[in-house]
């Protein structure tokens, strides 16, 4: 029996001892093995980062947050001191990149993959970017990854197949970064604010015109930006990452913001509002940059030159670390150093820069499929041309910056949304009486289809009226002098183009509760009217000088009961104060 089990242990050690090696994992890409073909599955891509943080320490490989899909968010962090604490690297200069919003636009998952992988494997690459740390989210869109095809990228040239643009619920998540309706945004909001990046870049594909550029750029626009922050990014950022590219062979241009028109006419710089990914990340004060390429070149051109140009933003943030720091620690100081705080803009018509521009001549000629013509582009004509850029957009309105907004309590998804965005508030304690402005909506537009998911409001019009109101223990006072001070006064400022009244959050002030019967009212308005002689003098003045208003006896009595104490003061009224 002894001699048995002897026999036995030696035989488990003998057969442990045998147990082959896992084979090493080969990190050479999907994208790398079929020539430029194909990219990468969501599994493919999520295995061969876990195999990077496994293989390289300089790597490491988190989930933050979870999406509409049910699957986890990654994010890929490449520290060359092996230090993946953000709070300790505040002073390095942070990027972080996001690729797959748009699934179908691959480029960026691709030439990730193989970045983070040639840095990590190569010592002079590691040290030549010893003042930055790359975050990069593999994959954001993971539902709209899954749901892979081949046919839904129409005037897509490659890759084979690919993910579906709209996410889980289908959802565009470059629409839903200020409004926040997917789990993704709100995931993407605690990475964000985890590593607050002094630069964000976020691949795309796109096209509108054919040109010869295979890649463009859409830095966020530097009027709105502002300060001494939108000088740096039109001025330094954007001609040095052109230099650079030009310096490999890669001419660039900024996104031909031109649709079914041709690109020598000229056109504008993109305005990216907050819904947008730069525009978000504009309101924290990162310098963004979204790159987009092609669809109508090759994939393997496309992916190559994604790869190039986010070196190049590699370099150029090594280089200008203390500047961009002391920048961005500057720039609430000089937001709230001022009276007032711009929240629209409109594109300015009479100051325009000039491209060099490498095009295609583009003409009408018949259609062989409808009876009308069709836009074609020549690409045995191409050309070089000076065309006209608007890169200059100007105030269309501006508010007076206050000290704090006050919140009623109650609105939880306007204070998820502040939440999510580390915005400091404090709630009363107790019943405050304070004397604030009173917002009510005068007036405004609604869209009439429905857009990601809303009906979305425009040209809003608000009323201000200075009031002594008592506010309840448990209401939110949100002084603005804080870091976030740009997302507070973007999305609690109802005029803001991407506010959160705009996108439907306070939709329930807009319909009236209580009502009148005509017949019964009746009496009541003709005794109002006889005791308020000076709302009798209005409504008499209101009849003799509005046409309409006189032929119509329901907004006749409509006026005087809106103006009576019978009128619910909640109707238009916004749950938001301003204290100065």
């Amino acid at each position: 029996m002894k001699e048995l089990l002897i026999l036995l242990v030696a035989g488990a050690l003998f057969s442990c001892s045998r147990t082959p090696e896992h084979p090493k994992f080969d990190f050479t890409t999907t994208f790398e093995k079929t020539e430029g073909l194909e990219t990468a599955t969501y599994t493919e891509v999520i295995q061969y980062y876990q195999a990077l943080a496994e293989q390289f320490p300089t790597i490491s490989l988190k989930t933050i947050g979870t999406t509409d899909s049910g699957n986890p968010l990654h994010v890929a962090v490449l520290s060359p001191t092996k230090e993946f604490d953000f709070n300790k690297l505040q002073d390095k200069s942070i990027i972080l990149i996001n690729n797959g919003i748009h699934p179908g636009e691959s480029d960026g998952i691709d030439a990730s993959m193989m970045l983070l992988r040639d840095i990590a494997s190569e010592t002079e690459k590691i040290d030549a970017m010893n003042n930055v740390v790359l975050a990069v989210i593999p994959v954001y869109n993971v539902g709209g990854s899954l749901n892979r095809n081949s046919h839904t990228r129409t005037n897509q040239n490659g890759p084979k197949a690919y993910g579906f643009r709209g996410n889980a619920r289908n959802f565009d998540l470059n629409r839903d970064f200020v409004k926040a309706d997917t789990k993704n945004a709100q995931s993407f909001a605690k990475i964000f604010h985890k590593t607050n990046p002094d630069v964000f870049i976020d691949n795309h594909v796109s096209n509108g015109a054919d040109y010869q550029y295979a890649i463009t750029h859409l830095f966020t626009q530097h009027n709105k930006l502002g300060n001494d922050l939108g000088a740096f990014i039109e001025e330094r950022m954007r001609p040095e990452i052109e230099k650079s590219l030009l310096e490999k062979d890669i001419p660039i241009t900024p996104y031909v913001n031109v649709w079914g028109n041709t690109p020598e006419r000229g056109f504008s710089q993109f305005f990216d509002s907050p819904r947008y990914s730069t525009g978000y990340t504009t309101l924290f004060n990162t310098l963004g940059m979204m790159v987009e390429t092609h669809m109508l070149k090759p994939y393997k051109q496309r992916v190559e030159q994604t790869y190039e140009l986010m070196e190049s933003m590699i370099a150029f943030t090594q280089t200008n670390t203390s500047e961009l720091k002391e920048l961005r620690a500057k720039a609430v100081e000089n937001i709230l150093s001022k009276e007032t705080y711009p929240i629209s803009y409109t594109v300015d018509r009479e100051k325009t820069s000039s491209l060099n521009f490498l095009g295609y001549e583009g003409s009408m000629i018949p259609s062989e499929v409808t009876t009308g013509e069709r836009l074609f582009y020549d690409r045995s004509k191409p050309y070089t041309k000076e065309i006209k850029y608007y890169n200059h957009f100007k105030i269309t309105q501006e508010i007076t910056i206050p000290k704090a907004y006050i919140l009623q309590q109650g609105w939880w998804k306007v204070i998820d949304r502040l939440k999510e965005n580390n915005i400091v508030f404090k709630v009363f304690e107790k019943d405050t009486t304070m004397t604030v402005e009173e917002l009510h909506i005068a007036d405004f537009k609604t869209r009439n289809g429905a857009y990601e998911g809303h009906y979305l409001h425009y040209n809003t019009k608000v009323k201000a009226t200075q009031k002594t109101y008592t506010f309840k223990a448990g209401d939110l006072y949100i002084p603005v002098d804080q870091f976030g001070a740009r997302y507070i006064m973007e999305t609690l400022e109802p005029a803001a183009t991407d506010s959160f009244f705009n996108w439907n959050y306070f939709d329930p002030i807009l319909q009236q509760k209580e009502g009148y019967s005509s017949y019964v009212f009746e009496d009541l308005a003709k005794e109002y009217l006889a005791t308020n002689p000076e709302l009798k003098a209005e409504f008499d003045k209101k009849m003799e000088e509005d046409e309409q208003f006189a032929g119509n006896s329901r907004a006749q009595l409509d006026y005087v009961y809106k103006n009576s104490l019978h009128y619910e003061p909640a109707h238009m009224k916004l749950p938001i104060y301003k204290v100065y």
